[in-house]
């Protein structure tokens, strides 16, 4: 056995979980079988490790394996890392908000997984009309579900497979704009603080910002790792938003900002 991993092996744990959190940071993504492999310790003290890593903050628990939080963290990676990222959490917000959605109603769903996510819960509901910037989601939801869907146009964003720009829909090339107007605002966001909700994209932030102003209701979807950061572009305060849906209770602070800007948190 070499010096380096018989020091590798007698390493205590808090200084190993600092190793593999500075791994995960160097190098973006990794899986369960690298870090033991890297480590020289077992799957399953790895696993162990990822789980209180990501409850402390320091990186996102994937299935089998982890991402950074650092350097742009998960806003600025691909659509097929994020779907992978806090996927049951994901469910859970969705199932949630797919119960708020009455059949016939009309509601807007921006970009993001959690929003593919609620998309995919709402096969069980029919007639509704649908406006979304995510295009994903008319591969995503069930054809039974909408009487109508409609994509916002725009400037397409590769990396998050959506368009931003203007909340608008015209009767034809050149003409007004139509005024649109929505039963239901579910919107991802990317980080929620004292401050409000916040995005890491300016164009992201104007079409959230603008599709809650055409609902009479808006629903916030994050899940608990979004939950006391803040990123570049705030879209809202906290009092523009009526709900927020997430896996776990705020924190006690972002629990108190919530309930003074009158949002009634929703928790599976």
């Amino acid at each position: 056995m070499s010096t380096s991993t018989t020091q590798r092996g007698r390493r205590l744990p808090a200084g190993r979980k600092a190793a593999l959190a500075a791994y995960v940071a160097e190098n973006g993504q990794v899986t369960v079988a690298d870090l033991a492999e890297h480590f020289s310790v077992s799957i399953d003290t790895v696993r162990r490790d990822l789980d209180q890593l990501h409850r402390e903050g320091a990186l996102v628990r994937t299935h089998g394996g982890a991402v950074s939080t650092i350097e742009g963290g998960l806003r600025d990676r691909g659509l097929d890392v994020r779907l992978r990222v806090q996927v049951e959490e994901k469910e859970k917000i969705a199932r949630l908000a797919a119960e708020m959605v009455d059949d016939g109603a009309v509601i807007m769903l921006n970009a993001g997984t959690t929003a593919l996510a609620v998309a995919r819960a709402l096969r069980g509901h029919r007639d509704l009309t649908i406006a979304t910037n995510n295009l994903r989601i008319p591969a995503e939801i069930a054809p039974t579900a909408f009487r109508d869907l409609y994509l916002f146009g725009g400037a397409v964003r590769t990396i998050t497979q959506a368009t931003t720009g203007p909340v608008a829909f015209t009767m034809s090339a050149g003409g007004p704009e139509v005024d649109i107007r929505s039963d239901l605002a579910f919107v991802a966001v990317g980080a929620i603080d004292a401050s409000g909700y916040s995005t890491s994209n300016l164009g992201d932030a104007t079409m959230m910002a603008e599709m809650m102003e055409r609902a009479e209701r808006t629903v916030i979807l994050a899940d608990s790792s979004k939950l006391g950061r803040r990123l570049f572009a705030q879209v809202t305060p906290l009092e523009g938003a009526d709900y927020l849906i997430t896996d776990a209770p705020p924190p006690g602070d972002l629990a108190a900002a919530l309930a003074a800007a009158n949002v009634t948190v929703l928790t599976p």
